[in-house]
This record gives structure tokens, C-alpha cells and sequence, in this order.
């Protein structure tokens, strides 16, 4: 199976925040923000492997910072770590001001399984690791997923 480097797949997605988008207190409601984080992963997943994925795990959601009414929001995802069937994505998320700046509001890790059309798990294709940022994000994510298999096999 030939591999994928990590610019591949890589997926951006925009919104701009609208009032269905906000919570009681006027700020994005976490909840529609996972949503968008979801469907981001599951586009890079599918960029990388050719098929549909699906999310088995979130092993890491970090909230820095709220966003309002009317602000752009920029979701970018890239597969840090393949394993046989699954592949780690990583979805940062920013607001952008009107000048283009981008500021970071959440940064979140998705552990998302390749589908096979049989809707079984399939190999996914590996991983083609061109930098040395590329390396450390593949390090880290071993150690996150000795961290989930560790948590999994004490219950949580």
C-alpha cells in the first residue's frame, strides 16, 4: 500500500459564527465547535485513506479561548499517526480578525478508523513523515496512545 504524507489530506474548513452557533452566555457553544471539529476529522481521515472514517475516540479537546457572534473561525486538520486500521488527526481551531490574523481557540486530537466498503475496519495507508515537526507530532501521539490504551485497560 503506498503512503500518504501529512500535506495530503490536510483539510480546512471555515465558518463565521451565527446565533443558532451560540450558547446562553454569547459565545460559541462548545458543542456546535466539536461538531465542526468532527466533520474535520473525518474529511482528513478520508483524504488520507480513500474511504469513509469514522471517530472511535477524542483523546484531547483544550478550550483556550471563546469566540462571539460574527467571528471567523478556521479549523485545520492533519493525520499525525497511523497505525494497521486507525489514524490519529489533529484539528486546531482559530478566530480570524478582519486582518487575517489568526488566533488559537482550541487544539483537539481524533482517533478515527478507516472503513472499508465491507463497513469493517481496513488498513489504512502509512504514514510519509517529511520534517522534523512531522516526526515530533508522530512521537507524541505514540505516547497519547499508550496514555488511551493504558486508560482503557483501567476502565475509563
Amino acid at each position: 500500500m503506498e503512503g500518504k504524507r501529512v500535506s495530503d489530506s490536510r483539510t480546512e474548513q471555515i465558518h463565521v459564527i451565527m446565533y443558532p452557533d451560540i450558547n446562553g452566555i454569547d459565545r460559541l457553544f462548545g458543542g456546535q465547535l466539536l461538531k465542526w471539529i468532527d466533520e474535520v476529522a473525518g474529511a482528513t481521515a478520508r483524504r488520507h485513506c480513500g474511504h469513509d472514517a469514522t471517530t472511535v475516540a477524542i483523546d484531547n479537546m483544550n478550550f483556550k479561548a471563546g469566540a462571539y457572534l460574527n467571528d471567523v473561525i478556521v479549523l485545520i486538520g492533519k493525520v499525525t499517526h497511523v497505525g494497521n486500521t486507525s489514524m490519529e488527526v489533529r484539528v486546531n481551531t482559530y478566530r480570524e480578525a478582519p486582518d487575517g490574523t489568526r488566533y488559537p481557540i482550541n487544539r483537539a486530537y481524533f482517533v478515527m478508523v478507516n472503513m472499508g466498503t465491507d463497513g469493517k475496519p481496513t488498513p489504512a495507508p502509512p504514514l510519509i513523515i517529511e520534517t522534523e515537526a512531522e516526526q515530533m507530532e508522530w512521537d507524541n501521539a505514540v505516547r497519547r496512545r499508550e496514555l488511551r490504551l493504558m486508560r482503557q485497560k483501567e476502565g475509563f
